[in-house]
């Protein structure tokens, strides 16, 4: 099995790699970047757009613009997933701006939310508040769960993927999840 500090250390070197080769205009590259993030950056994709088709869509969209805007990307600024989970979110808000008025009728206000990066000093600090709130409850949740519970939702893994990638078993994969959500949201809800 892999450890999480491991695993990030490893796949951090494989992006910048990829994403330097993209940027020398290596197709091969680009194939491996995509093999490795598509899922993490679809599932950004779909918690903005709530629409698979649209998500797909905006994935395809993000790999152009990452193909075409790779040898802009300066690691001394970002981690390369971080780059293009900025790149996923700005395309996906985009399209959700299109097509507001389609059939999704997503509020200017919730477009405002989702895409104003600064926000009023007491949101800022409510914000600040939740996240470290966020990161006890974390902590207070066993290892194995905890690992899988960040694999899926920081980083979009199915539970497919996610079992195939740690080996552990589907039916366990889904068990520690839905374990580790219900203790983290008792540990939330306390405070």
């Amino acid at each position: 099995m892999i450890s999480s500090s491991e695993s990030d250390h490893e796949i951090h070197g494989i992006i910048e790699a990829c994403l330097k080769g993209c940027a020398e205009g290596n197709h091969n590259d680009l194939q491996k970047l995509y093999k490795l993030t598509s899922a993490n950056l679809l599932g950004i994709s779909l918690r903005i757009l709530k629409d698979r088709a649209l998500a797909e869509d905006c994935l395809q969209q993000v790999f152009i613009k990452i193909w075409n805007h790779a040898d802009s990307y300066d690691p001394a600024k970002a981690r390369g997933r971080t780059w293009m989970n900025t790149i996923t979110r700005n395309q996906a808000l985009d399209l959700l701006r299109r097509n507001k008025h389609a059939d999704k009728h997503v509020s200017d206000e919730v477009l405002q939310d989702l895409a104003c990066p600064t926000a009023s000093h007491e949101q800022q600090v409510s914000h600040w508040q939740d996240t470290q709130q966020l990161h006890r409850c974390m902590q207070e949740i066993p290892e194995k769960q905890r690992l899988c519970l960040e694999l899926a939702y920081f980083e979009g893994l199915t539970h497919q993927c996610l079992s195939e990638k740690t080996d552990i078993s589907l039916g366990t994969v889904k068990t520690w999840i839905r374990r580790g959500l219900a203790k983290l949201q008792t540990c939330m809800n306390s405070i």
